[in-house]
């Protein structure tokens, strides 16, 4: 039975090959009255490709929208939607597409999840590596979708490898009282900050002056997440004075270097000169986990524990910092004693 008028044909090509079978669209028509036709995909067998243009007429797309690469999808992406990521995301999403070059030249319309699951399981690299190549399929999938190239997230579909258990030590009391000690030995101070904040490092060397509020006993930093990005955590009394003397010190950054944004690599040799004359073996990162066990141990409320983490929670709504959320968080650092 022959096709409405419009409605796209399939044909088939000559010669041997893998998928004979094109779907096409008449799309325009050239000086001579010949048709110029937009390819929908080629196809194994006929009635794939029949199928093809079914799905073609039920919802019909841009064209030349299916036939962009994944690397081509990526470079948008990175141009229109990466820009609203952080710096630090942005850097390990790029990375994350490096690990799949097998796919850069293929039509993204095309691309399924066995594809991305090759590109997972060929990388090489640990569970952390494989969960951001999947968060990188994520965002381009949902980008995808946005320009209507393809039709569903193939990315949900993907696994990784499990996740380790966690080879973290948290510091004992015994540690934390020898760090106090010596909380006047330079740098020490950010140690104890550490500790009684839950940042990571770069979150601290981020620290504006300007981001502290000493009136209401508050600092408003952090990164990496959505859940995480610019929250509040108070200022617990204790560690107040350290952050007063690093204020009075002047400059743009709260634990800055010379006036400028302390490197991550200068601050490890301070951090391992410190570990070093207490004898201790630790990571900064652990001072993060430390946070979280003091707290959960004090038995702090789990929703203040998630919001000074920077937590996404599923007991946590819109996070907003009302005085009486703050007042909540304060208490909660305030157990830290």
């Amino acid at each position: 039975m022959r096709n409405p008028n419009g409605y796209g044909s399939v044909v088939k090509l000559s010669g041997n090959r893998r998928r004979p079978f094109v779907a096409r669209k008449t799309i325009d028509w050239n000086e001579k009255g010949h048709p110029k036709y937009g390819i929908i995909g080629c196809f194994a067998t006929k009635e794939e490709a029949l199928i093809a243009l079914a799905g073609y007429n039920n919802e019909p797309w841009d064209l030349d929208k299916a036939k962009i690469t994944f690397e081509e999808l990526f470079k948008l992406w990175k141009e229109k939607k990466s820009t609203k990521l952080s710096k630090s995301n942005k850097l390990v999403l790029s990375s994350a597409y490096h690990h799949c070059k097998i796919i850069h030249a293929k039509k993204y319309k095309e691309i399924k999840a066995y594809h991305m699951q090759e590109c997972v399981d060929n990388c090489g690299k640990s569970y952390a590596t494989q969960g951001t190549i999947k968060n990188l399929f994520y965002h381009l999938d949902r980008f995808a979708l946005e320009l209507d190239i393809a039709t569903r997230c193939y990315s949900e579909l993907v696994t990784i490898a499990p996740t380790p258990p966690s080879n973290k030590t948290p510091f004992t009391n015994d540690e934390i009282d020898k760090i106090w000690g010596m909380a006047d030995t330079p740098w020490v101070d950010s140690v104890i900050v550490l500790l009684y904040t839950g940042f990571r490092i770069s979150e601290l060397l981020g620290l504006y002056v300007s981001s502290v509020d000493v009136e209401r006993g508050t600092v408003q930093g952090g990164v990496k997440t959505k859940a995480g990005k610019d929250r509040i955590v108070p200022i617990h009394r204790k560690i107040l004075p350290l952050v007063r003397n690093r204020i009075s010190e002047g400059g743009e950054y709260l634990f800055g270097n010379e006036g400028k944004k302390t490197p991550v690599r200068t601050y490890y040799a301070h951090w391992e000169r410190i570990m070093n004359s207490l004898g201790l073996k630790h990571t900064p990162h652990e001072c993060r986990h430390t946070f979280r066990s003091r707290l959960d141990s004090a038995g702090a409320n789990k929703k203040c524990i998630d919001l000074l983490m920077g937590h996404a929670s599923k007991d946590i709504g819109e996070r907003v910092y009302t005085h009486k959320a703050v007042d909540e968080l304060k208490e909660a650092i305030e157990l830290l004693d």
